[in-house]
């Protein structure tokens, strides 16, 4: 899916790559770092969130310090191959790790032959970007105590969407079920777009999709919005209740990017670099685009608050895992 209100920063982010900004503050560098330009790995092609955001982040890090940042792009095995290449480079500060909550996902799933809290050092989350409950008009709901309400009368005659079996709209679904007591079916789709273009026609009658993607078809009436799956409510959608608040008390679904480093790396440079996209992403064209495209930066925090952050949802995560029983197979 084209990604709406980023298109400026992208194209201004693929120059990451090219020699150092005149005029960075050197004495923004710990020790002597950094010397040489910095590696960011991440396990998907070009395009998409995850690459959008791991190149501003990147561009604002060339800005800051004047030294290139260069993303590269290893795609494979749901993005393992890029978290084993970074895992395995030397923790110097020179080589991080681009991700996403699929890090996280990854790990609960065993898809990783390490435990990545063990592997990875959080650096800084980038952005949080919420979804839209949305569903088929035709389903006989106005409100998410009204899809509840449905779902408890028919069980198992519903069916949602996601964008694959382990995702993050997997998960989320599966955390509505069990928070609210519900049975709905899981069909899974290859990517986000699919799973769409299905509800839109009425093959499964519920999906969370990104809060741009979806405005055109809840503007046409192809689809129906419930709710935000945010903590707050969204300035795209103000009038749009949260998931929480609509009925479900506590539930959360957001997809994240942020930075990770090798694990070993000399805390000195995790806090510089922390500074520094902490920095860069908190400057107001940047927030601007973001909001244009239904996101927000992240709030700003320290590497040891990030990593408790990380581990607490980690845990969550398992602890979902096990009681609703998820399986890959």
């Amino acid at each position: 899916m084209r990604r709406a209100g980023l298109d400026p920063i992208l194209l201004a982010a693929c120059a990451c790559a090219a020699a150092g900004t005149s005029g960075a503050r050197s004495q923004d560098k710990p020790l002597d770092y950094p010397k040489r330009p910095i590696r960011v790995v991440i396990g998907i092609a070009p395009g998409g969130g995850l690459d959008t955001m791991t190149r501003l982040a990147a561009r604002k890090l060339n800005e800051r310090w004047g030294q290139a940042v260069i993303v590269d792009n290893r795609p494979g095995g749901g993005t393992v191959l890029g978290m084993d290449i970074a895992a395995q480079a030397h923790p110097d500060g020179y080589t991080l790790l681009g991700a996403s909550d699929t890090l996280m996902l990854n790990g609960v799933f065993k898809r990783a032959a390490y435990d990545v809290r063990k592997a990875f050092i959080p650096i800084a989350q980038l952005t949080t970007q919420p979804y839209i409950l949305v569903v088929h008009p035709s389903v006989p709901a106005k409100s998410v105590q009204d899809l509840i309400a449905h779902a408890k009368s028919k069980p198992g005659a519903m069916s949602y969407g996601s964008q694959g079996v382990g995702t993050t709209g997997h998960i989320g679904w599966e955390r509505l079920k069990y928070m609210a007591g519900i049975d709905l079916v899981h069909v899974p789709y290859k990517g986000a777009a699919p799973a769409v273009i299905d509800t839109i026609a009425g093959q499964v009658q519920a999906t969370f999709t990104n809060v741009v993607t979806s405005g055109i078809h809840l503007k046409s009436g192809k689809l129906r919005g419930l709710a935000i799956t945010a903590a707050k409510r969204g300035s795209l959608f103000p009038d749009m209740p949260t998931v929480a608040e609509a009925g479900v008390p506590g539930f959360q679904l957001t997809n994240s990017y942020a930075y990770f480093a090798v694990a070993g790396t000399p805390m000195p440079i995790v806090r510089a670099l922390n500074g520094a996209i902490v920095h860069g992403m908190n400057t107001p064209e940047v927030i601007r685009a973001l909001a244009a495209d239904g996101s927000e930066v992240a709030p700003p925090a320290s590497p040891e608050a990030f990593k408790a952050k990380f581990e607490r949802e980690y845990a969550e995560l398992e602890q979902l895992v096990t009681a609703v029983n998820i399986s890959l197979k």
